[in-house]
């Protein structure tokens, strides 16, 4: 027969695991209950693969191999070899992968976890690659408007008082304004001839400022911006002037730092006039940098040529035969060496490396808040 000391045991082992229990089931429903959404506004950075879906010029989109061998051993439409920022995001937030939102099957439960609007080429304007979509726009317009949808979505299904509470504790992230800056070049067209450089940043900024605007008005608080990264020294960039292989193509390098130098003063009278606006900004300029100049620093061994494309620096986006079998294409061995995949577009280990200063990342780099801390609030 057990002794009295030995059942003591076991009904205090008892009541600990029950309490457990009841204190994991809680905590549980604590999370669930408090758990802030993420929507995705952008460009290829963000792409989860919403290009999948649209009838595209086959150049812009990415779901074919090699792109996804990393980490899904298949092409998922994201531009890199695995993940990408928004799905370490996502894991860090304790949220599933978030879907692109033109992907069927997903249910209505899931759109309080959030969805990712972004496409692959696009801008802030429509007319920026015109070509790369022919049966729909994704320009961050259409991508408020399908946002909109989503919201009226929301409201249907949750009440209005629930779909409240999911919008306004939800963080909405963008990266948008490149591929304006960038097109006006590899089109040749004649902006620039009708425009001055600053008059042009001011159009974009302020277009930008209008949906982060309307969001508002839809009941949205919370906001993260990366500033644009350095475009013009990316590998396809960088053998534009065959003159000055590997050098910086200046005139988008001016564009992007005109622009990163004015969007923060537009976040800071954005927080000034719009009660309980909080925000952060990422400085991804820098941080992109830091890791093509100084790649091994980083734990890289190449940060300007890329893992895959052809010519020189692997500059042209030949990627996977994207340009036809006729065109072919180099591969390297091991991606998480590379800072770029493609010629435009980051490795999944560089997307980690971003993905955890925005989340976590110090206020020289992240500022006024860093992600964690905004999806607390």
């Amino acid at each position: 027969m057990a002794s009295p000391r030995f059942n003591s045991i076991i009904i205090i082992l008892f009541i600990c695991t029950i309490s457990l229990s009841i204190v994991s089931i809680s905590c549980k429903e604590d999370l669930k209950t408090n758990q802030a959404a993420l929507f995705a506004f952008g460009d290829s950075l963000f792409e989860a693969g919403n290009n999948n879906y649209f009838d595209s010029v086959s150049s812009f989109r990415s779901n074919f191999w090699p792109y996804g061998k990393t980490t899904f051993k298949f092409p998922t439409g994201r531009v890199s070899d695995g993940r990408i920022m928004i799905d370490f995001i996502a894991e860090y937030a304790w949220l599933p992968l978030i879907p692109p939102n033109l992907q069927p099957g997903y249910s209505n439960s899931q759109l309080t976890y959030g969805l990712n609007f972004a496409t692959t080429a696009a801008g802030v304007f429509a007319g920026t690659f015109p070509g790369s979509v022919t049966n729909l726009s994704k320009d961050l317009g259409t991508q408020l408007n399908n946002f909109k949808n989503v919201e009226k979505t929301l409201r249907s299904n949750l009440g209005d008082a629930e779909a409240r509470r999911v919008i306004s504790k939800a963080v909405y992230l963008f990266h948008i304004g490149a591929n304006d800056y960038q097109y006006p070049f590899f089109a040749n067209t004649s902006t620039f001839s009708n425009t001055t450089k600053e008059r042009f940043i001011d159009f974009v900024i302020g277009n930008t400022t209008t949906v982060i605007e309307e969001l508002y008005k839809l009941g949205a608080r919370k906001f993260g911006f990366l500033s644009l990264g350095p475009f013009g020294c990316t590998p396809s960039a960088s053998i534009i002037d065959r003159t000055k292989i590997g050098s910086c193509f200046e005139p988008v390098t001016e564009l992007i730092n005109l622009h990163n130098q004015e969007f923060p003063r537009v976040l800071r009278r954005l927080e000034r006039r719009l009660s309980g606006f909080k925000y952060f900004l990422h400085d991804f300029h820098t941080s992109l940098s830091q890791r093509i100049n100084n790649p091994s620093r980083y734990g890289f061994k190449e940060g300007k040529m890329a893992c895959c494309g052809s010519g020189p620096l692997r500059g042209i986006n030949s990627c996977g035969f994207r340009n036809g079998p006729s065109q072919g294409y180099e591969l390297c061995e091991n991606a998480d060496d590379y800072v770029f995949f493609d010629p435009s577009h980051l490795t999944e280990k560089a997307h980690q490396q971003i993905a955890e200063l925005i989340w976590s990342g110090p206020p020289n780099v992240t500022a006024p808040y860093n992600l964690k801390t905004l999806f607390r609030l």
